[in-house]
C-alpha cells in the first residue's frame, strides 16, 4: 500500500467512524476503498470489521450519557447481538468466497435502500412515540436484533440503520438513547466477529491499523459534532460510495 493509498484508507476510517456513530453504514465508505486498492473482497471485509471495532467502541463511549439506565435491556439485546454476530462471522468463513461475491452486492443495495428510507422510518418512529405506544423486549425485537447480528457479522453495512429502526419502532425511548444503544450493539457484533476472524481468516493488518486509528477519531467526532452534519448530504455520500462499490464488484 502506497503512502497516498494509506492516507485514503485513514480518511475513509475517519469518515466511517463518524458515520457509524451518527447513523450507521460506515462500511460503505471503507469497504469500497479497500477494494479499489486491490484487497480481495473477503479479506477486505474481515480487515474492515476488525479495524472498525475501536471506532464503534469510541462511539459507544461518546454516547455514555445516553446509556444511563439501559443496562438491563442492553444485556438482553447484547446477548442476541453476540450470538447473531458469531453466526454471521462463521457463515462468512465457511461459505465459499464466490458466495460472498454474489451476496454482497445485494446486501449493499439493501443497505443503500435503508439509508435512503431512514428519514421516513424516523418519522414513523416519531409518530409512534406521539401516540404513546410502549413495548417491552419481546421475541419480535430480540429476534430482529439476532438477525441483524447475523447480517453484521457477515457484512455489516447499515446494521446501525437496521438497529435504530427496530429499537425505535418497538421500544418507547428518545432517539439519542436509541442511538446510544445501537452503538453498543454494533460494537458487540463487530467485536465478536473480529475475535472469530483473528483465528480463522486472512487479514490485511496495514488496513486494520489505518481503519482502527481513523475510526477511533471518527467515533469521537461523530459523538461530538456529527449530529450537526446535514443528513441529506451525509446520505448522498453514503449512497454514492455504495453504488461505486456495487459497480466495481459486478464489473470484476
Amino acid at each position: 500500500m502506497t503512502l497516498w493509498e494509506g492516507l485514503a484508507v485513514l480518511l475513509a476510517g475517519i469518515g466511517a467512524g463518524t458515520i457509524n456513530t451518527v447513523v450507521g453504514s460506515g462500511t460503505l465508505i471503507t469497504f469500497p476503498v479497500l477494494l479499489a486498492f486491490g484487497v480481495p473482497p473477503v479479506t477486505a471485509n474481515v480487515s474492515n470489521t476488525i479495524g472498525l471495532v475501536p471506532g464503534t467502541l469510541s462511539g459507544a463511549i461518546g454516547y455514555r450519557r445516553e446509556l444511563t439506565g439501559q443496562r438491563g435491556r442492553l444485556i438482553r439485546m447484547g446477548t442476541a447481538s453476540l450470538l447473531g454476530g458469531l453466526l454471521g462471522a462463521y457463515l462468512l468463513v465457511k461459505l465459499p468466497s464466490a458466495a460472498f461475491d454474489t451476496i454482497v452486492p445485494v446486501l449493499i443495495l439493501l443497505a443503500l435502500v435503508l439509508v435512503v428510507i431512514q428519514p421516513r422510518v424516523a418519522r414513523a418512529m416519531a409518530a409512534r412515540k406521539r401516540e404513546g405506544s410502549t413495548a417491552e423486549l419481546g421475541p419480535l425485537l430480540l429476534g430482529g436484533v439476532f438477525l441483524t447480528g447475523i447480517y453484521g457479522g457477515y457484512f455489516g453495512a447499515a446494521q446501525g440503520v437496521l438497529l435504530v429502526a427496530l429499537i425505535g419502532m418497538l421500544l418507547q425511548d428518545s432517539m439519542q438513547r436509541i442511538n446510544g444503544a445501537k452503538n453498543v450493539l454494533a460494537l458487540i457484533v463487530n467485536a465478536v466477529a473480529a475475535v472469530f476472524f483473528l483465528f480463522t481468516s486472512e487479514i490485511d493488518w496495514t488496513a486494520v491499523l489505518l481503519i482502527a486509528v481513523g475510526s477511533t477519531l471518527g467515533g469521537q467526532l461523530g459523538a461530538k459534532v456529527g449530529r450537526r452534519l446535514p443528513p441529506p448530504a451525509l446520505r448522498g455520500v453514503i449512497v454514492a460510495v455504495g453504488l461505486v462499490a456495487v459497480t466495481r464488484m459486478l464489473l470484476s
